[in-house]
């Protein structure tokens, strides 16, 4: 249901934490993916294909430091900004 995952995006599981809290912030990325309680921060560490299979609903999409910088130039100096990225 969620297969493309980046770090920070927040996302719904399936089950509560004991805090009582359903969200939780992508921290680590890899055969194991780190989340983090958005409530009480505490971080657990669980294998990619629990972790895809918990996953209820994404509940904030993360913006990379690439995109948000892009989205930041003028719209000229984009493809200049491509340019000199591509070089």
């Amino acid at each position: 249901m969620y297969d493309e995952i980046r770090i920070g995006d927040v996302v719904r599981m399936r089950k509560p934490h004991p805090c009582g809290s359903f969200q939780w912030e992508v921290v680590r990325l890899g055969a194991d993916i780190g989340i983090r309680c958005t409530r009480c921060g505490r971080r657990v560490l669980m294998p990619r294909s629990r972790f895809i299979r918990q996953v209820k609903a994404l509940v904030q999409r993360s913006t990379s430091a690439e995109e948000a910088a892009t989205a930041a130039l003028p719209h000229d100096s984009r493809a200049a900004h491509d340019d000199i990225k591509n070089t």
